[in-house]
């Protein structure tokens, strides 16, 4: 994501909530915010002073750490890679939609220039057929009309 277009922007992913309000908002300790972190599990934004600093996205991520802990019984290193597939899965669907934008204007500019060969064509030329030996032989003198 591109943060500057606007430093004052918020987006889900501003580094905004300290580790207090963090735990407060997802319902954790702040230890086990700790934890995460040293686990690489959830790794927050750092301030100049080393302080944590966790981002509305961070918040949801460490929700879906603890349902997948408690409720599914999945182990943090489980967890872990779940989490790594799930990035690895989006940086490809990102990389999908970048690679079929650049196709979909190849094929724009392909078509533009086939268009523009076309247009080129002499239009006064007429395809040559070969005619074997014929019994009829037609005279053709312009501006006469036929049975004239």
């Amino acid at each position: 994501m591109d943060r500057r277009r606007n430093p004052y922007e918020l987006t889900e992913e501003t580094p905004v909530y300290v580790i207090s309000v963090a735990a407060q908002l997802s319902g954790l300790h702040p230890q086990t915010l700790r934890q995460y972190d040293r686990l690489g599990l959830v790794s927050p934004d750092r301030t100049a002073g080393r302080g944590r600093r966790y981002s509305a996205r961070d918040i949801e991520l460490l929700r879906q750490v603890q349902q997948l802990s408690q409720d599914e019984g999945i182990n943090l290193a489980g967890i872990k890679r779940i989490i790594e597939l799930e990035n690895q899965v989006a940086a490809l669907q990102a990389r999908v939609a970048e690679l079929s934008t650049a196709v979909e204007g190849a094929a724009a500019a392909m078509r533009q220039r086939e268009a523009q060969v076309h247009a080129s064509y002499r239009r006064d030329l007429v395809p040559y057929t070969d005619v074997q030996q014929a019994s009829a032989l037609v005279v053709w003198r312009p501006g006469h009309k036929r049975g004239e």
